[in-house]
């Protein structure tokens, strides 16, 4: 079959279980073996059983469409806990059918508040403390029949909670139902339990602990932020081969009880005291002869939504490369790299050991245990044995940043630590790896590692800021900076779209946006380059993975920013109130300060313009008229005002900082002259200051973008592998394996930035991930089509810095992968573009006449090529979906 349909999706997802109402988004990806394969047709069955497409609920019929990502259904509304099957098949443009696909299916989840009969419930108040600090065991046992034909539980929790069933755990998710904006939205999971269940005798059971609901968060040791008192909510339903069907919920009859987890913290850790063990608690059998009684809890059921991130997991093992002992005589763990999660411990011990885990990201310069950075976050974890053989635990209900692990309490450990005995248990949001990049540079490779392990500890269901100091916050600023990074690393679709709900959740009356998404600093909001994650991020979204939908969903929130900041300033289309953080950590601060040089109404009123024209793009999208009207007149006039009040006649800007520099070139704010001078002098500031950035979080992610878009793209390089003091590879010389937070987080000399904020893995600077991809890799999107559609590709070679680059992307339509290698004689270029794509193809530096292609001559044509010219950058060609090999020697 020279056509193949296959990776089906809903909503981005293959085979999603619970999901809301709305009208489900199909996409699919094609496999083809000529070039030049677009897709002219397709046809979509619905039906409501495996073997039902003879009688579908929906069928498109085959429709003219090249549409293959986010097609909406449009058959009769989806109803609860029901399975849809799907199918696909295809039409190209040689004439070719596909087969039908395989079936792939999506289930809907509880879509109404009425459905759910459980109820909210706690420990009886009258038994057990509800504010006491152990994690609360909640448990119930109940009678089945034979022949279970299917089975799901629908569960949540306030805080956060593990579901047993019959002993065993259900799921492989961690810390659900995880954190969004409480009041307004509380996601809850479904699981199929079909195959745990046996006839006769059941149980249920939580594990209930504080998470971000009820625990400490920020800085401020704040506790109990969105209510005092934890509770579940559960509902099973069992379906027999008869059709009947049985219902478990949680109510008043179930018991409770103070398990063997003392204490559990976000920021702090846990106890654990295997002691007091509940033995097979979850069993239908468990005599809970003693266990107190349970009680319900009022609490609101219409803030239900389907889960809609992707589930916190166990993503990676990693085990100890070294055990230290330090000058001080402690006892350390090397886990060989910054990570995010959690240890796993083994050990034979008398029943009463207490084993001390403590874990941090760096050693001080004389080689000693460092904890300073992470501020009040104890980071500790206490295992007590109960003396029965070889026992094995791994917290619960917490996480650690952590490289390094202080052992204290574990047997024979005056002779060293058994390395075997321990296990790293990385944790994130369990995002599926969509881009690579590597290069020739090593230590840009290095670098490109630490981009993504940042990543990944910092996506463990909210962008937080960092991973491991008393913080974890969903800051604004760094999400908007780092999201197109982000979104090349991994599939970060549904992880932004719930993130984004949160946001217009929280946003303010007025459209402000607070500093932290879920919102926790008392109303603090609304700072230039952190509230404009309410514009960037969901055009982000759009323009990555083409969802339409979603950027429909957020327009409001999006317009409400812009007119929130359209009534802030003195002048209407100037910026020049209000709390600003600006050029956060910029090298050119003044001492003693975080904020650097550059004028803060200059970067209020430049991110200003940027938002105003993108949500005049989003309108047009949209198809708003009016509304694309209206931001774009503002867009012009906030234009001027900058130009009139921040660029002089003669065309200088008129602050003499990088990043005023970078900004002015990336938005657009200077033009004709104006903008030849402000390169110019952004690249004199550069090589006045020996090749050195001074730009903080607001300058640096755009920093080689515009160099590289206006004439120095060697300086860009220059940037790039800069080694020493301040610059990225710095970091890597200093042995770093994730971003640090500041450019000179260790000294040359070894000691330390100020104790109170100092993240070693805080991904903001990161963002220079972004360029890798789409200028030196060149694997870029064409923004007139969203999701690569079409794609640009338009590698900019590495000078003597670096001979040969490649960059992979899995886009919604299949893998792009462009790769290059050049010498002082030649240069070639490898391209590789999924069906139903096409892409326009710069080669720097060649000519037609010597061009060729997998060892043919370009000129005079080829299969894919749809065109071929010479440019006064290099040869321009289009082409279409295939795999290419171009070759030629240097002019």
């Amino acid at each position: 079959m020279s056509l193949l349909v296959k990776a089906l999706t809903v909503g981005g997802r293959p085979n999603p279980l619970g999901t809301d109402g709305k009208p489900p988004q199909f996409g699919w990806k094609l496999e083809a073996a000529r070039r030049g394969t677009l897709q002219t047709a397709y046809r979509i069955q619905v039906a409501d059983a495996e073997d039902g497409f003879d009688r579908p609920l929906w069928d498109t019929g085959k429709t003219e469409s090249d549409a293959s990502i986010r097609v909406t259904y449009e058959g009769p509304a989806p109803v609860s806990r029901m399975r849809y099957f799907y199918r696909v098949k295809a039409w190209d443009n040689f004439g070719g059918e596909s087969d039908w696909s395989e079936i792939a299916w999506w289930e809907t989840g509880l879509l109404s508040e009425d459905e759910w009969q459980a109820r909210w419930i706690t420990p009886d108040p009258a038994a057990i403390d509800p504010l006491a600090e152990p994690v609360f065991a909640l448990r119930k046992s109940f009678e089945l029949k034979s022949d279970v034909r299917s089975a799901r539980v629908y569960a949540t929790g306030v805080g956060v909670y593990d579901l047993y069933l019959n002993g065993e755990k259900v799921g492989d998710d961690i810390l659900a139902p995880g954190w969004t904006s409480y009041r307004n939205r509380l996601q809850y999971q479904t699981y199929d339990v079909t195959d745990r269940l046996r006839a006769g005798s059941n149980g249920l059971g939580v594990l209930l602990a504080n998470g971000w609901y009820k625990g400490d968060l920020t800085w401020s040791d704040k506790s109990c932020l969105y209510g005092d008192r934890r509770a579940a909510l559960v509902q099973l339903h069992v379906t027999y081969a008869d059709g009947t069907e049985e219902i478990v919920v949680s109510d008043p009859t179930w018991s409770a009880a103070l398990g063997p987890i003392r204490y559990s913290e976000i920021y702090h850790g846990e106890i654990y005291d295997a002691r007091l063990e509940l033995g097979q608690w979850s069993r239908g059998d468990f005599d809970a002869a003693g266990w107190a009684a349970a009680a319900s809890l009022d609490l609101p059921m219409s803030v239900l939504v389907p889960q809609e991130n992707w589930p916190t997991r166990v993503t990676e093992t990693i085990r100890p490369v070294a055990f230290i002992r330090t000058p001080s005589g402690e006892a350390v763990l090397d886990m060989g790299q910054n990570m995010v999660g959690r240890i796993r411990l083994s050990v034979e011990a008398p029943a009463g050991t207490a084993v001390r885990l403590q874990h941090a990201e760096v050693l001080d310069k004389e080689g000693n245990f460092y904890v300073g950075n992470l501020r009040s976050a104890k980071q500790t974890v206490e295992y007590i044995a109960k003396g029965e053989g070889t026992e094995t635990y791994a917290p619960h209900f917490t996480f650690q940043g952590f490289r390094y692990v202080k052992v204290e309490g574990y047997p024979g450990i005056e002779n060293g630590l058994p390395l075997d005995r321990f296990v790293g248990e990385v944790i994130h949001s369990d995002m599926p790896r969509s881009g690579e990049f590597e290069c020739s540079h090593e230590l840009v490779n290095q670098l490109q590692r630490n981009i993504v392990w940042g990543q990944r500890g910092n996506f463990l269901d909210v962008p937080t800021d960092c991973p491991q100091r008393d913080e974890r916050l969903g800051w604004t600023g760094d999400a908007q900076v780092f999201v197109w990074t982000a979104a090349f690393n991994y599939d970060v679709g549904p992880f932004f779209q719930k993130w984004l709900r949160d946001l217009a959740a929280d946003q303010k009356e007025d459209g402000g946006v607070p500093f932290v998404i879920p919102d926790v600093l008392d109303g603090d909001h609304s700072s230039a380059a952190w509230g404009d994650a309410a514009v960037v991020v969901p055009w982000a979204m759009y323009a990555t993975y083409g969802d339409k939908a979603l950027l429909a969903e957020q327009f409001d929130s999006m317009k409400a920013w812009v007119d929130y900041i359209r009534a802030q300033g003195e002048s209407e289309y100037l910026w020049n109130t209000g709390f600003h953080f600006g050029d956060w950590l910029g090298l050119d601060a003044k001492e003693n300060s975080y904020v650097g040089a550059t004028p803060r109404d200059l970067i209020a009123t430049a991110f200003y313009a940027y938002s105003a024209k993108l949500v005049r793009d989003a309108a047009e999208v949209l198809g708003r008229e009016e509304d694309a009207r209206k931001y774009g007149e503002l867009y012009g006039r906030v234009v001027s005002a900058f130009r009139e009040e921040f660029v002089t006649p003669s065309g200088r800007i008129a602050a003499p900082t990088q990043t005023a520099h970078v900004l002015a070139l990336m938005f657009d704010l200077a033009e004709g002259e104006a903008r030849a001078r402000t390169a110019r002098e952004l690249n004199k500031l550069i090589e006045d200051n020996e090749f050195h950035l001074t730009t903080g979080f607001v300058g640096t992610p755009y920093l080689c973008h515009v160099l590289s878009a206006n004439g120095y793209h060697e300086t860009a390089l220059k940037l790039l592998v800069q080694e020493s003091y301040p610059s990225w590879l710095y970091s890597v010389n200093q042995g770093a394996t994730t971003i640090w937070e500041h450019w000179d987080g260790i000294k040359p000399d070894g000691s330390f930035w100020s104790d109170d904020m100092n993240s070693y893995n805080h991904y903001a600077y990161g963002a220079i991930g972004d360029w890798l991809y789409r200028v030196v890799a060149g694997l870029d999107a064409d923004g007139r089509a969203p999701a690569y559609k079409r794609a640009r590709i338009e590698p900019r070679f590495g000078g003597e810095w670096l001979t040969s680059a490649r960059a992979a992307y899995d886009s919604a339509y299949g893998r792009i992968e462009v790769s290059w290698r050049a010498d002082g004689m030649s240069r070639a270029v490898e391209v590789a573009l999924p069906p139903n794509t096409t892409a326009e193809v710069l080669l720097r530096g060649a000519a037609l006449d010597a061009l060729r292609e997998s060892g043919r001559p370009v000129r005079g044509g080829a299969e894919g090529i749809a065109s071929a010219a010479d440019t006064a950058d290099g040869v321009r060609l289009a082409v279409g979906s295939g795999v290419y090999r171009f070759e030629y020697p240097l002019a």
